[in-house]
């Protein structure tokens, strides 16, 4: 499987970089991004683009991929809604409209954000962007379109946000992970289980296209189980 990540510097993209190159079915991996993660793997290449809104001079290389996980993503603090609008509607339409024209068969996964209205009319500014983008997505020709809802994300594996006021919520907030997860299961999801729920819906796409921590959470498990699994050994006789 080839992969094509976007913002694998971030802090979600960071967890599903990592899954990717952990899984065996994937034999290469793409980034792109304004920076490069630094990483070294023999099955990642990277790509840097001073301007993510335009891929004519890098259509070339963004064909022959079987899926794409679009883990770019910024708060809406403090900004307008022209400019949230630009940096969430338009970057993602940029990227998917030309991917979903030079990779048809392409699965597309987009991070989205719970809470996200899909009416994109309500009165909270960041989850009408969203709720546009999402719809917008799910009208491209692509193989299957997914969009991730996650909750509360806990990184694991030493993964950090770029953001330092982040940084130091989560840093404040790791003691009381275990607690949230007690009290509040459906609500909470992993960088890794991320990553691996993406590779999973990629490898064989089914169910619904919205995904909250529920149904993300669930696909893990499925793959543990199916990894766990002893293989089928052949009816003798």
């Amino acid at each position: 499987m080839r992969v094509l990540l976007f913002g694998a510097t971030g802090m979600v993209g960071q967890g599903v970089l990592r899954e990717c190159l952990r899984a065996p079915d994937v034999e290469f991996v793409q980034t792109v991004g304004r920076s490069a993660t630094g990483q070294l793997d023999p099955r990642l290449h990277e790509i840097t683009l001073p301007d993510m809104l335009d891929y004519q001079a890098t259509e070339a290389s963004l064909q022959g991929f079987d899926a794409c996980f679009f883990c770019l993503g910024i708060s809406s603090a403090g900004m307008t809604e022209d400019n949230y609008t630009r940096v969430t509607y338009d970057l993602t339409l940029a990227a998917a409209g030309t991917l979903s024209r030079l990779n048809p068969q392409m699965v597309f996964i987009y991070v989205s954000g719970a809470g996200t209205d899909s009416t994109a009319q309500g009165r909270s500014m960041w989850a009408r962007v969203k709720g546009k983008t999402e719809n917008a997505l799910k009208r491209l020709p692509f193989k299957a379109v997914y969009l991730f809802r996650p909750g509360v994300i806990q990184p694991l594996h030493g993964i950090q946000s770029k953001t330092r006021l982040y940084r130091l919520v989560y840093a404040a907030a790791r003691p009381l992970f275990t607690l949230i997860r007690m009290l509040m299961p459906n609500q909470i999801v992993t960088t890794e289980g991320v990553g691996r729920a993406m590779l999973a819906l990629a490898r064989h796409p089914r169910g619904k296209e919205v995904l909250d921590p529920v149904d993300i959470n669930a696909i893990c498990r499925a793959e543990a189980a199916a990894d766990a699994s002893p293989p089928l050994t052949p009816h003798a006789g």
